[in-house]
């Protein structure tokens, strides 16, 4: 829940909270494809599975898919939810090197 004060010092409470929309498993999967790390994927009906995202592919219909290394290549529409399988390691791993300061 957080609270923000609007004009004339008013309060308005509002509820926190975050549906997992395309663009969020799309994210994950892009993560885990680029960091080879695996992610526990559980689809709308119900299975679940940890795998590693390989690569995600658009069909001829321009249906995504979500490309795994053990299981079977699933169209994103029917992940409800992905994340981390493993809470991340404290690396800068994965992170690109700046050379030269910005400036």
């Amino acid at each position: 829940m957080g609270v923000l004060a609007g004009p004339g010092s008013q309060t308005h409470v509002f509820e926190m909270g975050h549906l997992l929309d395309r663009c969020d498993v799309l994210d994950m999967l892009e993560e885990s494809t680029r960091l080879k790390r695996a992610m526990i994927v559980e689809l709308k009906d119900g299975r679940r599975f940890v795998d590693e995202a390989t690569d995600i592919v658009l069909d001829a219909d321009r249906e995504e898919w979500a490309v795994f290394r053990a299981h079977e290549q699933v169209p994103v529409r029917h992940i409800a939810f992905c994340g981390p399988a493993e809470p991340p390691e404290p690396s800068y791993r994965g992170k690109s090197e700046r050379r030269h300061p910005p400036q």
